[in-house]
């Protein structure tokens, strides 16, 4: 269950963005190409951020789909399933150009200056 660690990453760029601040929105881009179960990444979030100023946040997981570029007929397709293909041409030559991603986009962090107040960082 690599969501563990994956998990486990995500909760520490978050807590040394927030430097000690509540966290309450994680927003992490997800590529299919990783094998993601999103399902398994939130709960292990969950798990992970027990303790943390990330406990209790909302973690949102946006699915990247996979898309490549064939160097034959220079198509550019998305792709469901395997083998990588070109989505025009059927040809083998071709270019991962996105769903390899995991990163955090931004995060919600509470601002201890304003009671309730939010403050929105992007990555």
């Amino acid at each position: 269950m690599h969501e563990l660690s994956l998990a486990d990453a995500v909760v520490r760029i978050c807590c040394e963005t927030a430097r000690g601040r509540q966290v309450t929105r994680v927003d992490v881009k997800v590529g299919r190409l990783r094998q993601v179960v999103p399902g398994a990444l939130a709960f292990a979030f969950e798990l992970v951020a027990q303790g943390t100023p990330v406990e209790g946040a909302e973690l949102v997981i946006e699915d990247v789909p996979a898309r490549v570029a064939c160097s034959t007929c220079g198509a550019e397709t998305e792709i469901e399933q395997f083998p990588l293909v070109c989505g025009a041409c059927a040809g083998f030559a071709v270019e991962v150009v996105a769903g390899e991603e995991f990163h955090v986009e931004s995060l919600e962090i509470e601002s201890p200056t304003f009671e309730g107040a939010v403050a929105s960082v992007r990555r």
